[in-house]
């Protein structure tokens, strides 16, 4: 599980996200980042983490996955 926090204003409204060091920086790795590559490195960050967890998944046989599907 991830240690993110959030930031509240006194109304109690998220208004900012506190994340790991180390998830900043595979994320930002240098200071010159754009939006567009932070866009495409948070993009790759959640994919690769689905993924990961995909492996850990046992597959469905096709009965098993059309009935998931029907829920």
């Amino acid at each position: 599980m991830l240690n993110i926090e959030y930031l509240t204003n006194k109304d109690g409204d998220a208004i900012a996200v506190v994340i790991p060091i180390d998830i900043w920086r595979q994320l930002l790795p240098t200071e010159e980042t754009s939006f567009e590559d932070l866009a495409e490195a948070v993009e790759d960050y959640c994919m690769n983490k689905a993924m990961n967890e995909a492996v850990n998944t046992p597959l469905l046989d096709r009965a098993e996955a059309l009935a998931y599907l029907e829920e």
